[in-house]
């Protein structure tokens, strides 16, 4: 991964982010990823920083899946998986899938929130990539290792485009290595 994930794709990614005040609620500022997904080069080199987590030194996949976290997640999960040549499971908000589910609820700051998956999205022993924009408070990451976990599968690591280090997400997700390409203080 060091030698995808440079000072100067950090740099390619951050300066391709736009902060919204206010929005979607006063004194929220929220992170916009929609230039970083304008620009052909940001684009590429973060999907490719992000797929690095999902190998090994060799070059060869150590992930069986990549789990997407809806709704920016999918957009970053599906082309790291295309890039790691494995799989792509969506982790749906609630009511959004067809199949039997699975479900995990998480607290918010101002509520909770369910995501879900189908029951057979992860087969047992499978190694899980879970991919998502944004670890802010660690609750959606938290609860989709959960529903990893349930299926049997394991989360082998977690690639987030950003990172809200003022929110402490690290600390809610224990001990599932977390590898970031922009963080805010």
């Amino acid at each position: 991964m060091s030698e995808v994930l440079t000072d100067d794709v950090r740099e390619l990614v951050a300066a391709h982010l736009r902060d919204v005040p206010d929005w979607p609620e006063p004194g929220v500022v929220f992170k916009d990823i929609t230039p970083l997904l304008r620009s052909a080069d940001a684009f590429t080199a973060a999907v490719d920083a992000m797929a690095a987590v999902g190998l090994g030194d060799n070059g060869v996949p150590t992930v069986d899946v990549v789990a997407g976290i809806e709704a920016r997640g999918f957009i970053l999960a599906a082309p790291v998986a295309e890039r790691l040549g494995v799989g792509f499971v969506p982790v749906r908000k609630e009511g959004k899938l067809p199949h039997d589910t699975i479900a995990a609820t998480y607290a918010l700051e101002y509520g909770e929130a369910t995501i879900e998956v189908h029951n057979d999205a992860f087969a047992p022993g499978e190694r899980v990539l879970v991919v998502d924009d944004v670890l802010a408070t660690g609750g959606t990451v938290h609860a989709c290792a959960e529903l990893i976990r349930r299926c049997g599968a394991s989360v082998a690591a977690v690639s987030v485009l950003i990172e809200l280090v003022f929110l402490a997400g690290r600390s809610r997700v224990g001990d599932l290595p977390v590898h970031t390409l922009v963080t805010v203080d």
